[in-house]
Order: C-alpha cells, then sequence, then structure tokens
C-alpha cells in the first residue's frame, strides 16, 4: 500500500506523541524529532501536532520559528553549524568557514542543491576553550582546521548512505 508523505508525518507524530506524552512539554521533543526525520517542519506538521495537543497553531509556529535549530524550510541532511564567538574567531573561524564553502560550493545559509548539507551559525556552542567549534547535526567538533573539514564532509558523505539505506527501508514498510 502507497502512504502519502502527509499520512507518514501523521503517524510518526502519534508515535512520537506515545512516547513524549499528549501534553505541551511533549512540544519541543515531537518538533526535533519531525526535523530530524523529514528535514523541516511543515505547516501540515505544524497543525496536526497542534490538533493532537489541543493548542493553537499559531503557537507551534511561534516555537518553529524562535528556534534556531527548528525550520520550516528543508535543511541539508546534515546540518553544519560553526560557532561565530569572538574567541573562535581568534582560534581561526574565519578559515574554517571559507573551507567549507568552498568545499561544499555553498554560503552560509544555503543548502547543497543535493539536500545533504547546510551551512549554519550557531552563536555559542559552549567550546570557547577549544575553538573554533563544530556541529554536524548532534556531533561537536573542538579546534577544528581547514585541513580537517574534508575528513568531517567526507564522514557525513559515509554516513549518508547509510541514512539513504534506513530512508529505502522505512518506505519499504509503510
Amino acid at each position: 500500500m502507497l502512504v502519502t508523505e502527509q499520512e507518514r508525518l501523521k503517524s510518526d507524530i502519534g508515535t512520537w506523541l506515545e512516547r513524549y506524552g499528549r501534553d505541551r512539554s511533549a512540544l519541543i521533543p515531537v518538533l526535533q524529532e519531525i526535523q530530524k526525520k523529514y528535514t523541516r517542519i511543515s505547516e501540515y506538521g505544524m497543525q496536526v501536532l497542534a490538533d493532537q495537543l489541543g493548542i493553537h497553531p499559531v503557537e507551534v509556529y511561534s516555537v518553529v520559528s524562535f528556534y534556531a535549530f527548528l525550520d520550516h524550510k528543508p535543511k541539508g541532511k546534515f546540518v553544519i553549524r560553526l560557532c561565530r564567538t569572538v574567541s573562535c574567531d581568534m582560534q581561526g573561524k574565519a578559515r574554517v568557514a571559507q573551507q567549507l564553502e568552498s568545499d561544499l560550493g555553498i554560503t552560509f545559509g544555503e543548502t547543497t542543491s543535493d539536500g545533504k548539507f547546510s551551512l549554519e551559525w550557531a552563536n555559542c556552542l559552549g567550546m570557547c576553550d577549544q575553538g573554533p567549534a563544530l556541529l554536524v547535526n548532534d556531533i561537536v567538533y573542538t579546534r577544528v582546521t581547514p585541513a580537517m573539514v574534508n575528513d568531517i564532509l567526507e564522514t557525513c558523505r559515509k554516513t549518508f548512505g547509510v541514512y539513504a539505506l534506513e530512508s529505502t527501508h522505512e518506505e519499504g514498510h509503510a
């Protein structure tokens, strides 16, 4: 049976609400799950979540628009966030940023055309003594040099094959 993305999203939201509870405290964890699996939080997803939690959709949208780690626009499978604090700047952040942009062919705030990578700035990663710091999804890299960028991106590319297999496997069971 063919399942639409909206039906799958609605089912996933129900599953996540079972895990996190059906009250307002589940809002951010469920939004994080949606962002992780679907690379964005669609208006439909916000509406379904609002309905399930018994809150107004504008409340859900306000949370999505407030937090930098949540977005209604599609992001890459790997979101790379480079710390832009003064301490990271003093430790070579500009050279790392230039290397990332060069290797990926995009600038900060953009996503690669294949949907694999997004580049974003982070206001602080809490690693000021180990800068420049970089966050790739949930993995923190410290003391990043331009020479390390290629290895980091290659690790992501290898991991992407695993994600692609998982995605295909999940669709096969729909």
